[in-house]
This record gives C-alpha cells, structure tokens and sequence, in this order.
C-alpha cells in the first residue's frame, strides 16, 4: 500500500509541474496575441486619416483621429499596453522555466489587471465615439459622418476588434496566473 502511495505522490507533481508548465505557455502565447491586438489597434486608429474628394480651396473636409481626444486616448492607451505586454515577455518566459515564482505571478496578476482597466476606458471611449460616427444622435442634432467619411469609420470601426481582443485576452492572462499562483 505505500508503494503504491508513493507512487501516485511522484506522478501527481509530475502531472501538477506539467500543467503548470502549460499554463505558462499558454500565457506567453496569449501575451503575444495581445501585444499584435494592441499593436494592431494603435497602427489602425492611428493612421486613421481621409479627406472627402469635393473639398475647396478654403474649406478642407477631413477626418484623422487626432481631432478627437477619445481616438488620443484610445491610440496612447494601446501603446503603453503594447509596450507593458512586450515587457513582460520575459517574465512569462521565467514562469515556464520555474513554476514557483509566486512574487513575480502576484506582481504580474496586479499589472495586468491595471493595464485592461486602462486597455478597457480607452476602448470604451472610442467605442462611443465610433457609434456617434455611425449613427449619430438625432435629438442633438448630431448627424451621422459615417456616410461621408467612409473609410475612417470603417478603419476606426476596425481598430476596435483588436483592442477588444486584447481586453478578453487580459482577462484570460489574469485568471490564468491566478490558477497558476494556485497550484504553486
């Protein structure tokens, strides 16, 4: 009977120390996937840019992202998340390499929760802008410019999925090292 004990006792921690090991891929991977959402969403929104083709010599009809502080906000956010998740590579590396690093999971699970409440306002805050842009609002006046300006709204439309990607794929990392931190 305690052989037998034994035994299951050496593959149970293998089996623990190889779960663990996948949850630390699995969180490089979903790390990576971030940085090309945040990245893709910042390069999108921000060469977000279209000028109508019956513009005149004094007045020029043009949308950019830079005219609105909430498509700012939105590229600047995803930038810093960008470089915070490219930072944080080699700590993820780290985890696959040693599952009982506690201190650094903790640190990680308390930036990472910073990041997508940052990743969220400015994705929000774009988010609102986009659906004025698409449907306007009637009882302010406020005419839909998605007609005229129909690429910077698709583009900026656009910009929205990779940030909101990035947003689950936080969420994910986070519960992620928390069971990590869990079975250490």
């Amino acid at each position: 009977m305690k052989a037998v004990s034994i035994e299951t006792g050496k593959a149970s921690k293998a089996k623990v120390h190889g779960v663990s090991r996948g949850i630390s891929v699995f969180d490089l991977v979903l790390r990576i996937v971030a940085i090309v959402g945040t990245l893709a969403s910042a390069v999108a929104m921000g060469t977000a840019d279209q000028a109508l083709s019956f513009s005149t010599q004094i007045v020029n009809f043009e949308a950019q992202y830079d005219d609105i502080d909430a498509f700012k906000f939105f590229v600047i956010v995803n930038a810093i998340a960008c470089g915070y998740l490219a930072l944080t590579l080699p700590f993820s590396i780290f985890h696959i390499m040693r599952r009982r690093a506690g201190k650094s999971r903790v640190l990680l699970i308390v930036l990472d929760a910073i990041m997508l409440v940052f990743i969220t306002s400015g994705a929000s805050a774009a988010a609102a802008i986009v659906y004025l842009a698409h449907n306007g609002n009637t009882s302010t006046n406020w005419f839909s410019i998605c007609q005229q300006y129909t690429d910077f709204c698709q583009r900026s439309a656009g910009s929205l999925i990779g940030s909101f990607g990035a947003m689950a794929m936080m969420v994910l990392l986070i519960i992620l090292s928390a069971i990590a931190l869990s079975r250490s």
